[in-house]
């Protein structure tokens, strides 16, 4: 064994050598397997958001070879544990930065507070049956962490290894607590490509969030917004398709406790089923093909905030059975993980499909249901609230010409006004907002001018005449599927894009793909020319 002095220097050279964690504790494992009893060393950190211990890195020895891991994982090792490390016993002497503790055996040194919490917490960290030195870390009065050195029996450390780890305390802090840093720069540094791409697609819907119709057409939904936007409890938005709902969802987030923290939108229609899993609850560094690093999903994203999904009825049943654990218990694992995670995290979901039918054709989970429909709010298609079209119609003008760079054309004459409040649109606002933007292009600052609405003539003021009984009257399926072809005729087979198919239907090229596939029209290489 060498001198007290050279270990000192030996110690702080593996630490200050290197600033990534994982490296620095094999450094440090390396040398101390010269030293000491050494077959496990962890590096572990306090989450002070969580006030909980999550392993940070750790090197095992196991079958003659040296093992690395590198993961952020949480853990609740007892509070009372870790109390009695950090502050000692009630009435007792200042503890030891250092307390070697026997995992199922009488502590026998002194110091060391005995208690069953050590078995507890040893068993939940995988060194149940180790013999254990624990090195309390910290700067001033921050916590920072513990690192464990664990030995198999019938190896074990002497009062000497004690104090061997306590000469070398100051520079651990210092290594630890500026390997932490770095190492959260890096995390902020892999993590921010995602970041900002799914802020950025969030950034427009979310500078859309401007509620038209709170003291009109929509007064009763915003009094059931006010009651509820306080608490964490699901909402389910009901109505449908281009009805406001993700509008509205940002509205619910805005009112709430946690409006400060992220509102994380996920369209559940859009995202390709074999990639679900990966995008809501993450994935680690080669879990599948393409997986090069450790990924956060969309719930670690909004931890503390919110969580908007977008056509919950797409969900597959893998992802509705994590989902379901996600609101039961506030945990799930990341796709070719097996830790688990915890994510405080308000759900608020939304669909135009009949989720109770769903239920019944064994399509949706009823548990899952029953979970989502704490608090269900339907909103009111555009054709129930014309007198919100006005307004609607002036924000759209203000923001499309902003967006544009167009100049304000005139505002539309009362006869333009009355066509347009007498249309049935069935696209509901969203339609009304690409009416408005076509109608700018065409107009070029000029009168407003609104030519076929769609190509759908518009709807008489009064309600419909009630379909007679020797009408047939078509499935939903049937229907939609003739809108589809009708749409793909009009946009001569186009999906994406300006003029296409999804930008006439008011929706998202990916999710109308997927609803030609179900109702089984063609589309691309092979499929019927659309313009015959």
């Amino acid at each position: 064994m060498e001198t007290r002095q050279e270990f000192f220097r030996q110690i702080t050279l593996c630490v200050s050598r290197r600033l990534d964690v994982t490296r620095m504790v094999e450094d440090l494992f390396s040398y101390l397997r010269t030293q000491m009893p050494c077959d496990l060393l962890q590096m572990n950190y306090i989450d002070h958001d969580t006030g909980e211990l999550r392993r940070l890195a750790w090197v095992e020895w196991r079958d003659g070879q040296r093992l690395s891991h590198s993961r952020h994982t949480l853990f609740s090792f007892p509070e009372e544990a870790m109390t009695l490390i950090r502050k000692g016993p009630p009435g007792g002497k200042r503890p030891p930065r250092v307390a070697h503790l026997q995992t199922g055996k009488e502590q026998r040194h002194r110091h060391t507070p005995p208690h069953p919490a050590f078995n507890e917490g040893f068993k939940r960290f995988g060194l149940e049956g180790y013999n254990v030195l624990i090195v309390d870390l910290h700067l001033e009065t921050l916590h920072l962490g513990a690192l464990f050195i664990a030995a198999r029996p019938p190896a074990d450390f002497t009062p000497e290894h004690v104090r061997m780890m306590e000469d070398v305390i100051e520079p651990l802090d210092i290594a630890f607590s500026n390997a932490r840093r770095y190492e959260d720069l890096l995390r902020l540094k892999e993590n921010l490509t995602d970041e900002n791409k799914a802020l950025s697609q969030d950034l427009s819907a979310a500078s859309d969030a401007v509620l038209v119709g709170e003291f009109g057409g929509l007064r009763h939904s915003m009094e059931l917004v006010r009651r509820v936007a306080p608490l964490s409890s699901p909402v389910l938005l009901l109505g449908e398709t281009g009805t406001g709902k993700e509008v509205l969802a940002h509205v619910i987030h805005a009112m709430s406790p946690r409006h400060d923290k992220p509102f994380v939108r996920v369209q559940c229609g859009a995202i390709p089923e074999t990639l679900l899993d990966s995008e809501l609850f993450g994935h680690e560094k080669g879990a599948f093909t393409g997986a090069t690093s450790q990924r956060c999903g969309r719930f670690e994203r909004a931890h503390r905030g919110t969580i908007f999904l977008d056509e919950i009825a797409e969900l597959t049943p893998e992802a509705q059975v994590k989902l379901l654990r996600v609101l039961q218990e506030k945990e799930f694992e990341r796709v070719g993980g097996s830790e688990t995670l915890h994510a405080d995290v308000r759900v608020i979901t939304a669909t135009h499909r009949d989720l109770p039918e769903r239920v019944r054709q064994g399509r949706f989970r009823e548990d899952l249901f029953f979970r989502l429909n704490v608090f269900p709010l339907t909103l009111p298609p555009l054709r129930q609230r014309r007198e919100d079209i006005p307004a609607l119609l002036q924000h759209f003008l203000t923001r499309k010409c902003r967006e544009l760079n167009l100049p304000a054309p005139p505002p539309p004459d009362m006869e333009t006004m009355t066509r347009l409040q007498a249309y049935a649109w069935p696209g509901n606002v969203r339609e009304l907002q690409n009416v408005v933007e076509r109608a700018l292009i065409i107009s070029r600052g000029e009168t407003l001018r609104f030519p076929d609405l769609g190509g759908i003539p518009a709807a008489p003021a009064s309600p419909p005449s009630t379909v007679t009984d020797t009408e047939p009257i078509p499935s939903l399926d049937t229907a939609v599927a003739e809108h589809i072809r009708k749409a793909m005729r009009a946009a001569q087979g186009k999906i994406q894009g300006a003029g296409g198919a999804a930008d006439l239907l008011g929706i998202q090229s990916n999710t109308l793909r997927a609803r030609m596939r179900k109702l089984g029209i063609p589309y691309g290489r092979g499929a019927t020319r659309w313009e015959e």
